[in-house]
């Protein structure tokens, strides 16, 4: 099969396969015979053939455009792109076309408010409406269709059409699709979307991974497809742009916000030189929350038997995405201590496994945290004096977060895929010969500074007789304590409720107890969950107030 040099694109469809080395990047990631994530039609679709372009003075076109843009209409694309001189003046005109219509405020038009794909006569309803907005789906559409051809293998390649100069530096008309981006939440679905996605696989052909893979390629001819230089240099600060775009949709309470972002972001999760730059956006932290609250939703969805595809589908692909990065755990201490920060990868991870939305989310789910758990620090350890994070690291994590449960549960289902029963088993012995090195009191301590709590036998009467006074610290300044207190303001309600117990029973169980909790605020943050909606929470919080206000609790029954 041939493969397009705009480079190596992972798809979110298939599911990450793995019979290889762990300590290299999955073929997954570095050959991809696609051409990458799909467009969506847009919903106006029926009305491109109808779209007069004389009548639209605004988009300020030349009869030569015009006349290109009709013979494009009229031949297959693929003749169209035959002839790089043809190709790329084709590409440059639907780039005016959007930087023309997007100046005229055609991204917050009324197509920009159809959300549904409308029948023939609604899309001419739409085009009467609101041709400028038509004409931005148009010429999205026939761009990604533009790269999508490209990267199918062809002596015209992306690089010929979108860089140019003896140096391949990047043409200043991108910034058309920038442009349609910084509409922000007034802009239109459809444009932001495929604007990014356009982007970025327009983008990642510049990095060094990809330009060094596509020398390899071999074109539909059968011959080795000729790669021009392309500068990697006038590519980086779009990068970053459309990186940072990405990341603040990430940022962002709204399914629909986030799904803007999911194609573009898979495409950049292809080279290294985009993973990095996606970390060190804050990428990591922001794609572990929304596992979280994505995981917590469909979890909740799952109780009502409602659980929508859609909503499954994105879980996989944000899951996908998060575990195409730990391929960079080995070589960047900074991405393992991205990863490492509050815990919060491992819990996502873990939350997901335990739910099992779907067996395919689950699959990438453990592959990750196995990534996670057999990862080194040898090739880069990090700066001097700066404590070690490899895989024991991430192993005492998912203790604290309680792994270990949900993979005991895993290995009683019955799966037919070989890869996830390896993983597990292979989790199961990681995790088992961990804890055996820890103490009861060093998985309490570990799961208290995650922040993630949840009930156990460390959160017992029995835990609190044995190990109050461990809760001083080696410096006696009751840092772990401190912590719980803060615990008492999680969203979590699970969360609040343990540390309500567990606060109670080092009241209970430490000399002098209670004045100490009082002198750190503990009363006054528990005092309002008293009238907490959730019952649960509501109890924890009552019982707490009264062992810190009754001196002999052991006496109320």
């Amino acid at each position: 099969r041939s493969f397009g040099v705009c480079g190596v694109i992972p798809s979110p469809t298939p599911l990450p396969q793995r019979r290889r080395s762990r300590s290299r990047v999955p073929e997954t990631l570095k050959m991809v015979a696609t051409k990458g994530p799909a467009l969506p039609p847009s919903p106006v679709a029926l009305a491109f053939p109808h779209i007069q372009w004389d009548p639209l003075g605004s988009l300020r076109l030349t009869a030569q455009e015009t006349a290109l843009l009709r013979m494009a209409e009229t031949n297959p694309i693929e003749y169209t792109l035959a002839d790089s001189r043809d190709a790329s003046m084709y590409a440059r005109v639907l780039l005016k076309l959007l930087a023309e219509a997007a100046a005229a405020g055609a991204v917050t038009g009324e197509v920009s408010k159809i959300t549904t794909v409308c029948t023939e006569e609604q899309a001419l309803d739409a085009l009467d409406a609101d041709p400028l907005g038509v004409v931005v789906h148009y010429a999205i559409t026939k761009l990604h269709s533009i790269i999508s051809t490209l990267m199918d293998g062809s002596s015209v390649t992306v690089s010929t059409v979108f860089y140019v100069g003896k140096d391949g530096v990047l043409v200043d008309q991108w910034k058309a699709l920038l442009r349609v981006l910084n509409k922000g939440g007034k802009g239109d679905a459809f444009a932001q979307s495929g604007a990014a996605l356009s982007l970025s696989l327009i983008l990642i052909t510049s990095c060094p991974s990809v330009q060094q893979q596509a020398k390899s390629l071999v074109g539909k001819d059968g011959k080795p497809v000729k790669v021009r230089p392309v500068s990697y240099t006038s590519a980086v600060e779009p990068l970053e742009a459309l990186t940072a775009w990405i990341v603040s949709q990430l940022k962002s309470a709204s399914s629909q916000t986030v799904g803007l972002a999911i194609p573009a972001m898979t495409a950049l999760m292809g080279p290294t030189e985009s993973r990095l730059l996606f970390a060190a956006s804050g990428g990591i932290k922001y794609l572990s929350r929304q596992l979280r609250s994505g995981g917590k939703k469909t979890s909740k969805a799952d109780s009502q038997s409602k659980t929508s595809s859609a909503s499954v589908q994105q879980l996989y692909e944000l899951t996908f995405c998060l575990w195409t990065m730990t391929y960079e755990l080995n070589g960047s201490y900074s991405i393992r201590a991205d990863f490492a920060k509050d815990g919060a990868a491992v819990q996502a991870l873990t939350e997901l496994v335990t739910i099992a939305p779907r067996e395919k989310v689950v699959r990438v789910a453990l592959s990750a945290l196995r990534n996670l758990a057999t990862c080194t620090a040898n090739d880069d350890p990090g700066p001097a004096g700066t404590p070690k994070i490899d895989g024991s690291v991430f192993l005492t994590d998912m203790i604290a977060c309680r792994l270990m449960k949900a993979i005991e549960y895993l290995r009683d289902r019955q799966f037919t895929d070989p890869d996830i029963i390896d993983d597990v088993d292979t989790l199961h012995k990681l995790l088992m010969e961990n804890y055996k090195e820890m103490s009861r009191w060093e998985v309490y301590k570990t799961e208290v500074e995650s922040g993630h709590l949840s009930w156990g036998s460390t959160h017992t009467e029995a835990f609190f007789k044995e190990n109050a006074r461990m809760m001083e610290g080696p410096d006696g300044d009751f840092k772990l304590l401190k912590v719980l207190i803060a615990l008492l303001s999680s969203k979590d309600e699970d969360v609040a409720a343990i540390a309500c117990h567990d606060i109670g029973e080092f009241v209970r169980h430490y000399p002098n107890g209670r004045s100490i909790v009082k002198r750190l605020g503990a009363k006054e943050m528990v005092m309002p969950l008293i009238e907490h909606d959730n019952v649960e929470l509501q109890r924890h919080a009552l019982q707490c107030v009264s062992k810190i206000m009754v001196q002999h609790w052991e006496y109320v029954k």
